[in-house]
């Protein structure tokens, strides 16, 4: 079955060129006119915007999940105190600059 596949995919391939110019000329020709000079680039801008947006939106996190209603940044300093992640010197230096 992979060997007729390769078979058919391997004589398309080399039919191609003639195919192609038994094709007349006019199927090559601009049949869009002047609306396809403006919408083709206009689409591809859409296109690679919205390519730079999805990647600029994964990269900052994507959908974060709501911050819980109740918690301030002192209250998250408190818990990252407790955990260990900083300690009281640091603690108390970032607790004053929040709470000015």
């Amino acid at each position: 079955m992979l060997r007729r596949i390769a078979f058919m995919a391997l004589t398309l391939l080399a039919a191609a060129p003639a195919l192609a110019q038994e094709a007349p000329y006019r199927m090559y020709a601009w049949h869009g006119g002047w609306g396809m000079m403006l919408f083709g680039p206009l689409f591809m801008i859409l296109i690679v915007a919205g390519i730079v947006a999805l990647a600029v939106w994964l990269l900052r996190g994507g959908a974060q999940p709501p911050a819980t209603p109740g918690r301030n940044s002192v209250d998250i300093l408190k818990e990252r105190f407790a955990r260990g992640e900083i300690d009281k010197t640091e603690f108390e230096e970032r607790r004053k600059i929040l709470e000015r």
